[in-house]
């Protein structure tokens, strides 16, 4: 039986935010809340049984006290590059209230990152009294289970480089990918709430055109779609006004209600 849960997406915006640094384009200088949008991350709620974070945005110590969030049970990581693992070091903070280390798990190539990025959190030189963030790496390389909730990792490319998306029961979170490997589209088949890359209207190398993100729900056939990792180039309410029916633009804040598997 499923386990009802929500997401809570924390940030929905490029690595650059919006509204941009010196930008006065009308993204960057809406009135609209929704226009508003800190670096990608998600909250999974499974109530009495986990919380968790997808990705440590550079926003997350924002992010965090913007949804009163305070318990991690772990996190995972889509891949790492700067903007979805600059904010781990506030991680600390929650090992403080649990009283010990957060389990963290990420394909090989982000751990090599994260290791080398982060190499004070590894190496076990001690550092002042603020201490430093407590983790227990864990490298994927397949379905598993947390908290007595399936996983599925979701292989895609972003551009060459190999990143993982997340399945949670009937939602599936696709985050900064321009790709999906054919055998990815198995695991993500049946999908019935789906949060997709669709950076803009213009071509990019690493990540999918809201038209390529189209064809992707088309070929998918999700129940609702939601566009995430948009640049100021995609104001909110007038690229809403032109998305299908059961699409539309993901803004800072928004909760979903989603059914995750128990394993």
């Amino acid at each position: 039986m499923s386990l009802r849960s929500r997401v809570t997406l924390l940030g929905t915006g490029t690595s650059h935010g919006v509204p941009m640094i010196a930008c006065a384009c009308a993204t960057c200088r809406s009135t609209d809340p929704r226009d508003r949008r800190l670096r990608p991350s998600i909250y999974v709620d499974v109530p009495g049984r986990a919380h968790i974070l997808v990705d440590t945005a550079i926003d997350l110590r924002q992010q965090m006290l913007a949804h009163d969030i305070t318990r991690v049970d772990a996190v995972l990581f889509t891949h790492a590059h700067a903007d979805h693992i600059l904010g781990l070091d506030d991680v600390r903070r929650f090992n403080e209230i649990q009283g010990g280390p957060i389990p963290c798990y990420a394909n090989a190539d982000a751990w090599r990152a994260i290791r080398q990025t982060f190499y004070y959190l590894f190496d076990g030189v001690k550092r002042g009294a603020g201490g430093v963030a407590q983790l227990v790496p864990h490298e994927i390389s397949g379905p598993f289970t947390l908290a007595a909730v399936r996983i599925v990792p979701v292989p895609l490319w972003h551009g060459t480089l190999p990143i993982l998306g997340f399945r949670f029961g009937n939602f599936s979170y696709l985050t900064d990918c321009n790709a999906i490997p054919d055998d990815s589209w198995l695991l993500i088949e049946g999908t019935e709430i789906l949060v997709l890359d669709a950076l803009r209207d213009a071509p990019h190398e690493t990540h999918f055109t809201i038209a390529q993100a189209l064809a992707v729900v088309e070929r998918l056939g999700p129940r609702r779609t939601y566009f995430t990792h948009m640049t100021h180039d995609v104001p909110h309410a007038q690229t809403n006004a032109r998305l299908p029916r059961g699409v539309e633009l993901a803004y800072d804040g928004l909760v979903l209600d989603i059914e995750v598997d128990p394993s």
